[in-house]
């Protein structure tokens, strides 16, 4: 059956990770997924506010205006104990690339003992209306560790080095259904789908 066009959820991002695990993850609805690039939006958000959920609302906000669609942002980032809480809202910015984000996370906590290294990928995912005048956020947690040295190809990001204690692997070693089914994005997107079909009056 052919998807209405009325049906189009704009997934605001363009970092091709993150938008593959969000089609996953909301590819049982009956919507079209598109993404800003494939309607000539270039231009992105500032990045300014001081949480997660500010910040996807920030994106979800200037995506739905820019395109007329509802959508689904997400702002996520890891949270390392050791480091009070760092890089957290500034961990996309932390370094030029994902490999020197790594690497100045992992000189950072050169020093620290195996049991003083827990972290925490957090995400919130926010659903904006803007013609509605409807926004919504949920938010997800994947508790881990910080592994002392990059482990395995899949993934992006940190994933090389969140260490998942109960699986015994990093997040960049484990399969993408896996991550899917136990991520912070995975979390958060599967408490924001109910609100996903009441916007589209999908059935529940």
């Amino acid at each position: 059956m052919e998807i209405a066009v009325s049906r189009r959820l704009l997934v605001g991002t363009n970092n091709t990770g993150k938008a593959r695990e969000i089609s996953a993850l909301v590819q049982a609805l009956d919507v079209a997924v598109v993404l800003p690039r494939d309607l000539g939006i270039t231009a992105t958000p500032p990045e300014h506010g001081p949480t997660f959920q500010a910040n996807a609302l920030l994106k979800g906000r200037f995506f739905s205006e820019a395109a007329g669609l509802p959508c689904l942002a997400d702002d996520s980032g890891l949270e390392v104990d050791a480091l009070a809480g760092r890089p957290g809202v500034f961990s996309s910015r932390y370094a030029p690339t994902d490999a020197e984000r790594i690497a100045r996370l992992l000189d950072e906590m050169r020093h620290a003992p195996r049991n003083e290294r827990t972290a925490r990928f957090v995400c919130a995912a926010a659903l904006v209306d803007v013609s509605a005048g409807t926004e919504v956020v949920e938010t997800g947690q994947c508790e881990g560790a910080i592994a002392e040295a990059p482990r395995g190809g899949k993934g992006f990001g940190y994933d090389p080095v969140f260490y998942l204690p109960d699986m015994g692997r990093t997040m960049a070693e484990i399969t993408f259904e896996e991550k899917n089914a136990r991520s912070h994005r995975g979390k958060a997107l599967a408490a924001l789908l109910p609100h996903i079909r009441r916007a589209f009056e999908l059935p529940t």
